[in-house]
């Protein structure tokens, strides 16, 4: 099931994101995710639409749109990988903006070829200081094309 964020998903939320963004970025150093946390639960997710993917009460992923169309977060349990959350989370996203952007970075290639299967275009590259490491910026646009 999925729902809008609430304050009591919190804890959780934070604990698949911790998990989750650590193992999908190895050549970063764990501690700077450690180090993040603070600004992404006091900072990030207050200012984002947030909705969270549940099964049996667990929160499973949850996806966090800025700034009304800037993707900041996608992110999955990893013991729930591979089962449809991530595209499903993306798809509620989806239905609520007609244009979403976000930054992947360069090396998490599972994430960039799920985002390409999901209709999403690199249209840039940035470089993250913070990090010292390469992302690409991609696109996905919601069909324009007037029905008949």
């Amino acid at each position: 099931m999925i729902r809008e964020c609430q304050p009591s998903d919190l804890p959780a939320l934070l604990d698949v994101w911790l998990a989750s963004t650590t193992a999908a970025h190895p050549f970063i150093d764990p501690l700077y995710w450690q180090q993040s946390l603070p600004l992404v639960r006091d900072s990030y997710l207050p200012d984002a639409h947030t909705w969270v993917y549940l099964e049996d009460g667990q929160l499973l992923g949850f996806i966090s749109v800025m700034n009304a169309s800037f993707v900041g977060a996608l992110f999955v349990a990893h013991q729930a990988a591979g089962r449809g959350i991530g595209s499903a989370l993306l798809n509620e996203a989806k239905r609520h903006y007609a244009a979403l952007s976000l930054e992947v970075y360069q090396k998490n290639t599972l994430a960039v070829n799920f985002y390409h299967r999901q209709g999403f275009r690199i249209e840039d590259s940035a470089w993250q200081e913070e990090t010292q490491h390469p992302t690409w910026i991609m696109h996905w646009q919601a069909d324009q094309t007037p029905s008949r």
